[in-house]
């Protein structure tokens, strides 16, 4: 690497560290409108700026998260919200020691050469939205990449045109003193066997560290978002949780340099307590190996208990909360392998 000097490489480091913490890990919270009004609507709830704002609420005041939660990933809209009595989710969020982040890419679209895949865009005036952000208080930012798995599919193509947007993405996040989080998610969509998962994986991970390394980002001060090495959602016969989490992490130590800030796993449409369980394992077996902290930055699969409990007429809070935390609370403890499936069915 190049011998370049960020400005920002104390605060990037120290950052890196408290996403990362013990029994800590990150909410993705940073749906867009469209993705948001899904969401909203699947429990009966009309999806408008306040209906949303309302909801993120909800999941920012639940009480005790700040023991179980270091950081939140918000979207444009959400970080320029406030709560009912006009604080600012960033300030609400840091007044909790929550550390408040920011997606910034601006979506997936087609990849010219290659329309079945996608290719990330973002970075047409990303240094000053950066610097906006930053002035909001954001001190992490998440750019999301996807690799479809099909015929043919990854191309190589793909695979490194994402990697470098991530690459570019990171060294201006580090430029303007935010904690790139780098995501090139391995959809779990398809009905590819684990081997296959694994294959595409370690290739795609490999494409993204070269992209870094040649693009002078600083790993220590970035986090790693990856998807599990798993079958395919249709796979005849989808591995067990054991083996996706040998894999996963074998995978990791393959390709990932130590000196990378943490890494934080996606849930990426598998079941609430599948994803516990996976991190859990991977913990239980493998954390004092690996070098870095193995946590989560789960959406759905922290959001799912307390949406489907807050109901269509937005009434019930406290219980949604309650059901937010406990969820919270059981990938804490997944996160240094202290789960067991039984506290499923222990009140929170």
């Amino acid at each position: 690497m190049a011998n370049y000097q960020w400005k920002h490489a104390e605060e990037l480091q120290q950052t890196a560290q408290s996403m990362v913490a013990h029994h800590k890990g990150i909410l993705a919270a940073d749906e867009s409108n469209n993705t948001a009004t899904k969401r909203l609507q699947e429990v009966g709830i009309e999806s408008s700026e306040e209906s949303r704002r309302k909801y993120r609420q909800l999941l920012f005041t639940a009480p005790d998260i700040e023991n179980y939660i270091s950081g939140v990933i918000l979207y444009d809209e959400t970080i320029r919200q406030s709560d009912d009595n006009g604080k600012p989710f960033p300030e609400l969020l840091k007044s909790r020691g929550i550390i408040p982040g920011i997606k910034v890419d601006t979506g997936a679209k087609p990849l010219a050469g290659s329309p079945d895949e996608k290719v990330t865009e973002g970075l047409d005036g990303l240094r000053e939205r950066l610097a906006e952000y930053y002035n909001m208080g954001a001190r992490f930012s998440k750019w999301r990449a996807v690799i479809t798995v099909g015929e043919g599919m990854p191309t190589q193509q793909c695979m490194e045109a994402n990697a470098h947007a991530l690459a570019r993405y990171s060294a201006l996040c580090q430029e303007n003193g935010l904690v790139p989080i780098v995501e090139p998610e391995v959809l779990i969509n398809g009905s590819h066997d684990i081997d296959t998962c694994e294959e595409i994986t370690e290739e795609n991970l490999r494409t993204v560290f070269n992209e870094l390394y040649r693009h002078n980002v600083m790993l220590e001060g970035t986090v790693l978002k990856t998807s599990m090495v798993i079958s395919g959602l249709d796979a005849k016969n989808r591995a067990g949780i054991e083996e996706v989490a040998d894999r996963s992490v074998q995978t990791l130590e393959r390709v990932v340099p130590p000196a990378l800030g943490g890494v934080v796993f996606l849930s990426g449409g598998q079941g609430d307590v599948e994803a516990t369980q996976h991190l859990d394992v991977m913990n239980k077996k493998y954390k004092n190996r690996v070098p870095w902290r193995l946590t989560f930055s789960y959406a759905r699969a922290l959001q799912n208990p307390a949406l489907g409990t807050w109901g269509s007429d937005m009434a019930n809070t406290e219980e949604a909360q309650k059901a937010f935390a406990f969820r919270a609370k059981l990938n804490s403890l997944a996160s240094e392998g202290e789960y067991s499936e039984d506290m499923e069915s222990k009140a929170a």
